[in-house]
């Protein structure tokens, strides 16, 4: 099984999810936003599976530094635009699993997620 982690090398959060997956020796390609900007099929992808309210990250800074107009008017159409703007609004990490994706980092999930006991 291919994985895929989306995100940002400095994030605290995903420092994390790469010391879990280091430690429980899970091979993975890692997709930098700063450096590839995000990709609108996986984003297409997470949206149909988890919403877009979910895939933004509603609580950080880059959600909180959007103009309160462009917060309020959010449709599924404008959040995927936003994302591919800013990919740092994007729950992080972003995990692709075969043909699944996965938001954020817990270890209980991981586990599951890979099979680690």
């Amino acid at each position: 099984m291919k994985t895929t982690v989306y995100g940002i090398k400095n994030c605290d959060t995903m420092k994390k999810a790469f010391a879990w997956l280091e430690k429980h020796k899970v091979a993975y390609e890692f997709h930098d936003y700063k450096k590839s900007g995000a990709d609108k099929a996986v984003l297409e992808q997470a949206f149909k599976e988890h919403g877009w309210e979910k895939v933004l990250n509603r609580a950080g800074m880059t959600w909180r530094n959007l103009p309160d107009r462009v917060k309020a008017d959010m449709t599924p159409k404008t959040a995927m635009a936003t994302a591919l703007d800013n990919p740092s609004v994007i729950k992080r990490p972003l995990v692709v699993t075969g043909k699944t994706t996965h938001l954020g980092f817990d270890d209980a999930a991981f586990a599951k997620l890979f099979g680690v006991k």
